[in-house]
Parts: structure tokens; sequence; C-alpha cells
């Protein structure tokens, strides 16, 4: 899937794009039915609500799930983002978001590139979220929100909140959000909050400010996140586990279009397990290349 001279200047203008219903819900199906299972293992890669047995984020799926290491090398989900770049990617996050039924707590106002520069070294901004909807969002069960041309704004200086929940996240103060809201339109259009069936995908700016409120209501809201890296951009510090921040650089190889309905052979390298070099971390920047992957 390739993006248009239009949506390639929304992108810039607002830095996202909405494309509701990008996926069928047989091609939903086969991600949700390999959720629970996934959630259920007691595993470090399986980060759960403060104070909760809800999981609030599963890292790396890829690389041990063979329906998410096929979402993983999507053409509907890696050409638009080579698009942006003009470059080839690499996958530098996976994640699957659970913000459950009366227990998915927030997510505060942040830019994805504040983390990714802080915690890994990413030289700079050229990577990406894309999020998909694995169950319908609506106005209740914690949508995201953006707001729209923050991304302008560039790198923002944030503070680290170890406190708020139980994933440490670099945040954007207060006082600077109001005034991103003002300036991108306060009441008329300051807030955006993509919604739609279960299928639908996000693109959005690695500096865009964003954030979810807890959900309250009865119904769940999984949503899968793959963060892709342009690989000239890759990290340069192994401070997270890398089930967090993956080391490997290697560009993403698409498999066909229809890859989420047939069992194309994929690559599953934790499928008995994640390596102790996985786990090990280290404050010094990577003395070279080889050294990362």
């Amino acid at each position: 899937m390739r993006l248009t001279p239009e949506q390639l200047a929304q992108f810039d203008r607002d830095g996202y794009l909405f494309f509701p219903g990008l996926f069928t819900p047989q091609e939903t199906a086969a991600l949700n039915g390999a959720v629970p299972e996934l959630y259920s293992r007691r595993e470090a890669y399986n980060v759960r609500e403060k104070g909760s047995d809800a999981v609030r984020t599963n890292f790396a799926a890829h690389m041990y799930s063979e329906p998410f290491a096929r979402l993983a090398r999507h053409p509907r989900m890696v050409e638009p983002v080579m698009d942006l770049f003009q470059e080839q990617v690499y996958m530098h996050q996976f994640k699957i978001n659970g913000k459950m039924a009366f227990e998915g707590d927030v997510w505060q106002w942040h830019q994805d590139y504040g983390t990714w520069k802080n915690d890994d070294l990413m030289p700079t901004e050229r990577a990406m979220n894309v999020a998909i909807f694995l169950d319908d969002v609506n106005a209740y069960n914690g949508p995201l929100m953006f707001i729209p041309g923050s991304h302008k704004r560039g790198v923002i200086d944030a503070k680290h909140d170890l406190t708020t929940t139980s994933y440490p996240l670099w945040t954007v103060d207060n006082d600077l959000i109001a005034r991103l809201v003002e300036r991108a339109g306060g009441k008329q259009g300051g807030i955006v909050s993509p919604q739609g069936p279960a299928g639908s995908m996000i693109l959005f700016h690695s500096c865009l400010v964003h954030a979810s409120a807890s959900n309250l209501s009865p119904w769940n809201r999984v949503s899968v996140y793959l963060s892709l890296c342009a690989v000239s951009n890759h990290i340069r510090r192994a401070r997270r586990p890398e089930y967090i921040a993956h080391r490997d650089f290697t560009p993403i190889s698409c498999l066909p279009d229809d890859c989420l309905l047939r069992d194309y052979p994929v690559d599953v390298p934790w499928k008995n397990g994640v390596p102790p070099s996985a786990l090990q971390t280290s404050d010094e920047p990577f003395a070279d290349r080889k050294l990362a992957a």
C-alpha cells in the first residue's frame, strides 16, 4: 500500500494518518485469537497494570507468535512508512497494548521519540508508530488522543515518570500541553481522537504528542503498536532489554498482502524462550553496529 501525494501532505501537516477498517474482520480475528494465550504467560515481556493482573503491554510477540510475526511483515503496514522515510525500515519495538475493560490505566502525554532518544540513543526522530486496532475503539474505552501538528515542535524536554503507572515514560509538562492544544485549535480541534472498528490503522509521527485516558467502560481496547525505524537511524545503546528495544537492524522484507490469512513460513526465534542475551543491558553506547546486531 503506497501513500498518495495528498496523504503525504496531510501527514506533514497533522503528524498522523488514519485508515478506518484497513484490515478485514477475518484478518483481525486471526490476530485476536492469539492474544489471550500471549497475555496468560508469566514472562518478563508481559507488563501488568499497577496493582492488577491485567496486562498493560505485551512486548515482542513477533519474535514468538507466528500470526504477529506475519503482521510485522505486512505490506499495508510497512510500505507507507517506507514512503514517508524514503528508506528501508527495521522493527524497533513491537507491543500489544491491552487497555482492558474497567482496568486499563492511563498513558500520560508524551512523545514516543522522547523515550527512544533518552533510553535507546536513537539519533533522530526518523521512526514512527503504527497502531492497529484489534477491538472497536470508541469514545469510552480509552482511545488515543493526539495534538495535531505538535510534531512540528520537534523534540520536547520531558521528565521521567516512574510512579504514575507500571511502565516508566518520558512525559510532557502539563503547561506545555495546554499551550500546544490551544495552538492546535483549543476546543475546536486542538485534541483529536481517531475512533473506528477493529482493523483500523493509524500512522503517527514519533514526535506527535499523544496520550490516552483510562478505560472505565465494559469494552476491551486492545491494539498492536509497531514502531518502525529507518535503518540508518538505528539505536546506539541497549539500556533496555531487547524485548523492548530490538537490536537487529535488518530491513523488513514484506510478505504477500494475504499473509494474515495464509500460513506463510516465518521465523520466530524466541519460540522456545527469550535468550539470556536479550535480557542483558548496558548504559554504554554500542562500540560499533556489530555489537548491536
